[in-house]
């Protein structure tokens, strides 16, 4: 594993770009998890928002280690295409 500055300079873009992508998506399952109808009693609307709440913990510790992941990728392979070689 090479630490480069490339690398972490496309891994912090990833995360980045990951917490700017979790805002809308978690909009979008917010609103398909909840019910359109008040019918739910506490209990049930207290079950349904821990369910949510680890569902939205979830969904960020992903797309932040794939997004991450990805730009630290592609970082290391642009930023090592331009840097020169050295061997020992």
């Amino acid at each position: 594993m090479e630490f480069s500055l490339p690398a972490w300079l496309g891994a912090l873009t990833g995360t980045m770009i990951a917490v700017a992508i979790y805002v809308p998506l978690i909009r979008i399952v917010d609103r398909s998890l909840r019910p359109q109808g008040g019918s739910l009693g506490d209990e049930e609307r207290a079950a349904l928002d821990e369910k949510i709440s680890v569902l939205r913990r979830v969904i960020l510790g992903i797309d932040i280690a794939v997004l991450a992941t990805v730009g630290y990728w592609l970082g290391n392979a642009i930023g090592a295409s331009s840097a020169p070689h050295t061997q020992f």
